[in-house]
């Protein structure tokens, strides 16, 4: 039987319905639909909340994740940035030092125990919050890229679907990360902004650390031969008999090297001196935390006298100040052995960058020095000693003081200047603080001890005690005996205190 057309076409597929190669496009774009919905969910969601704050060692920092190709990145504004190259993938972790906790910091600096342990502790805070920005990342990748698929899509079950597409993703990321994770990268960073030339400073900290404990470790055996050449200068005319001469120390520019310090102690010791005379400079940024060195001039044993410098805060002086046996002058007056001293601070505080300091002219300082010389002028006898910090305050003080001590400029300096005042400049006790360790050739640490005759007051002489930087075993004092004033008669009066020019130098060697 033959069939008719119209069965035939009865049979035949519907020509309006949709062919296989059509239905697989469509599904196919409605997977590329909600990948690139859960891609765009998950993005936003991480860009938006994939963010912690949390305490590393003594800063508060922030991490989060970022788009990138891997590694880590830490801004240290205004500093710049370094980055380590420590995995590959999509995603970057940023971490930006926001500041600096101050009961933190503090808490460091009071504790030895826990500053030797400080890496340990930024490595554990470290570890901590990258494994809390981890989960945090996870679950507001899920959940974007969740929300944002219902939005667009309107169905139940795509949720679902985009966290399993970000979930597999994740896992992706995570993998690639671990399988090309190097440690070794964080030994070499690639440093941005300022930081560009921490390498070779990070490389010579490492170096620095181990010459100055070998260098700290001698030099109890270096200033002992301070003493060694202490008894060589007794063949030198003496300033005067023992009972007759009050010894003074003049010290500056500390910079809280250790270093010096230890040599104050041993010149203090070794020489009998009957104080101190320290203008200024004992810290470098005068904050509460550099303050723990200062509490060893308390237990000198003798007056210890102090002007503050252009590094010194208020709150340094007061720490100075509440030490046994000191004194802080500011634009005031004391009195060691008899021998009388005035002094003023320096007006600025330089690394308070807010303030202007910085830029602050040169009268400023002579309005300082105006100032300590309107008081002079008002006491019933000139003092015999005028303390500042910075030369350039010494000017309006010609005349008035037969002895001005200052320091600041790192470089041992004595001029005499009209009316016949000595302004005797102090190079620097601390070798210009633990940073002089960078340069090629490390700062000497200097001081001078200072004989004034008992009734007089008169400066008689003076021993420059100077001991060589880092590496070196130098140690040479130099005496220079003032001679007697010449009478208008124009004959020297007798020595009768003993006083001898002599500036040959006693170094044996070190």
């Amino acid at each position: 039987m033959t069939e008719s057309p119209d069965a035939v076409q009865s049979d035949a597929v519907p020509s309006d319905a949709p062919s296989p190669w059509r239905r697989r496009a469509r599904l196919a774009g409605l997977w590329l639909a909600r990948i690139g919905l859960a891609l765009v969910g998950a993005l936003v969601a991480v860009l938006l909340f994939a963010r912690i704050s949390a305490p590393i060692g003594p800063f508060d920092a922030t991490l989060a994740v970022r788009p990138g190709s891997g590694g880590a990145e830490v801004a240290v504004p205004p500093l710049g940035s370094l980055a380590v190259d420590v995995f590959d993938g999509p995603l970057r972790l940023d971490v930006q030092l926001q500041s600096v906790d101050q009961v933190r910091a503090q808490a460091l600096a009071n504790d030895p125990v826990r500053l030797a342990g400080v890496v340990d502790r930024v490595t554990e805070d470290l570890q901590g919050a990258a494994v809390e920005l981890v989960v945090r990342t996870v679950v507001v990748a899920l959940i974007g890229a969740a929300l944002v698929s219902w939005l667009a899509l309107r169905r139940r079950r795509e949720p679902l679907i985009a966290a399993g597409i970000t979930g597999a993703l994740l896992l992706g990321i995570g993998g690639i990360g671990a399988t090309t994770w190097r440690p070794e990268a964080m030994s070499t960073p690639t440093y941005t902004g300022l930081l560009v030339n921490a390498n070779s400073l990070i490389g010579n900290a490492q170096d620095i650390v181990a010459r100055f404990d070998a260098y700290r470790a001698s030099l109890e055996d270096l200033v002992a031969n301070v003493g060694s050449l202490y008894s060589t200068l007794s063949a030198l005319p003496p300033p005067g008999a023992a009972d007759d001469t009050v010894a003074l120390l003049h010290v500056s520019d500390l910079h809280l090297n250790p270093a010096g310090f230890d040599l104050v102690q041993q010149v203090v010791a070794q020489f009998q001196v009957d104080g101190v005379l320290d203008t200024g400079d004992i810290t470098d940024w005068g904050s509460p935390p550099e303050n723990q060195l200062i509490a060893s001039v308390g237990r000198l044993g003798v007056p210890y006298v102090f002007i503050r410098g252009n590094h010194d805060s208020a709150t340094t002086a007061e720490r100075v100040d509440a030490q046994p046996n000191t004194t802080v002058l500011d634009d005031s007056t004391t009195e060691i052995a008899g021998i009388s001293i005035a002094g003023a601070k320096d007006p600025r505080f330089t690394p308070d960058k807010s303030s202007g300091d910085d830029d602050a002219g040169p009268e400023v300082l002579t309005r300082s020095g105006e100032r300590l010389a309107t008081l002079i002028e008002s006491l019933a006898e000139p003092p015999e000693v005028a303390l500042v910090h910075d030369p350039k305050q010494a000017p309006p003080l010609e005349g008035l003081s037969p002895v001005i001590l200052a320091g600041h400029t790192h470089e041992r300096k004595v001029t005499e200047l009209d009316d016949g005042t000595l302004l005797m400049v102090q190079g620097s006790t601390g070798g210009a603080g633990l940073r002089a360790l960078q340069g090629e050739y490390p700062e000497p640490l200097t001081c001078t001890v200072l004989y004034f005759a008992a009734g007089t007051g008169r400066l008689q002489a003076y021993d420059e005690i100077t001991l060589g930087g880092l590496g070196e075993s130098e140690v040479t004092i130099q005496r220079t005996v003032i001679p007697l004033p010449v009478p208008e008669n124009g004959t020297e009066d007798s020595p009768e205190d003993g006083a001898v020019d002599d500036g040959a130098p006693a170094s044996p060697p070190g």
